[in-house]
C-alpha cells in the first residue's frame, strides 16, 4: 500500500526527512508521531504528492509517486482521501457541498453524487448537519464533515494529518473511534498526532520520528520512571 525506501526530502539545505524506509501494508492503522517539525507533514504530503522526494522512492497503491508528471497527480488522489488539521472547508458551503465538491469536479453524475455525500454524512454521523455551513458547525463537526469528503470517492487509503490538533478530548476521541471504524471496513489508515494518550489506548502500530528521522516502529509503549 505504502512503501517508502531510504526516501530524503531537502529544502535547500534543511534536511525535512532523512533516509526514510519503512513499509504499510494494506488493511494497516498506524500511527505517525513526533514532536513539531520532526518530520510527519513531510511524510504526508510525500505520500499525496504535494511535494516530491529528492532521493528514494516513495510508492502508493503499486506506483512510484515520485516520479509523477504533475498533470498524473490528480488520478493519483482520486485513490485516497486526505484529512487535515484545519478542516479545509469551503466557507458558507454547506456540509453536503463540501463534501461534495471532489464528486462535482470529477463530473460525477448528480443521482450519484447525492447518493454517496448522504451515504458518507452517514457514516460520520452528520445527516442531521446536510445544509449547515462551517460557520454552524462545532470544531469536532467541522472535522467529520472533512473526514466524509476524504471517503466520499472510496478511496482504499486515508492519511489524516494532526486530525485533532484543533479539538477538544472529546471531540479527538470521537474522530479517532470514527477514523478506526473506517479502518476496520478495510480501509488503510495513517494518522500524524502529537495526542500520545490516544495512542497508547488504541493499540496501533507506531512509526516514531525524530530530527527528520525514523527512531522506532511498533506497538506503542508507554515510558516508565526508573524504579
Amino acid at each position: 500500500m505504502i512503501e517508502f525506501t531510504r526516501v530524503t526530502k531537502r529544502y535547500g539545505n534543511l534536511e525535512a526527512l532523512k533516509d526514510a524506509t519503512f513499509s504499510i501494508a494494506t488493511g494497516e492503522f498506524v500511527f505517525l508521531v513526533g514532536p513539531s517539525g520532526a518530520g510527519k507533514s513531510t511524510i504526508m504530503k510525500l505520500i499525496y504528492r504535494e511535494e516530491g522526494a529528492t532521493e528514494g522512492t516513495v510508492f502508493v497503491n503499486g506506483v512510484d509517486v515520485s516520479t509523477l508528471k504533475d498533470k498524473q497527480v490528480p488520478l493519483l488522489r482520486r485513490h485516497l482521501g486526505v484529512v487535515f488539521q484545519d478542516f479545509k472547508l469551503l466557507p458558507g458551503h454547506t456540509a453536503f457541498d463540501n463534501v461534495a465538491y471532489v464528486l462535482r469536479a470529477l463530473g460525477t453524475p448528480p443521482a450519484e453524487i447525492r447518493r454517496r455525500v448522504i451515504g458518507a454524512l452517514k457514516v460520520v454521523g452528520l445527516i442531521d448537519k446536510v445544509d449547515a455551513i462551517p460557520e454552524e458547525l462545532s470544531g469536532g463537526e467541522q472535522q467529520r464533515v472533512g473526514i466524509a469528503r476524504a471517503i466520499v470517492n472510496g478511496p482504499n487509503l486515508v492519511v489524516a494529518d494532526e486530525p485533532t490538533g484543533n479539538l477538544d478530548p472529546q471531540s479527538s476521541e470521537e474522530v479517532m473511534n470514527l477514523l478506526l471504524q473506517i479502518n476496520q471496513r478495510g480501509t488503510t489508515v495513517l494518522v500524524t498526532t502529537h495526542n500520545l494518550n490516544l495512542v497508547e489506548r488504541m493499540k496501533k502500530r507506531v512509526i516514531a520520528i525524530e530530527n527528520a528521522q525514523i527512531v522506532a516502529d511498533g506497538v506503542y509503549q508507554p515510558s516508565t520512571p526508573n524504579t
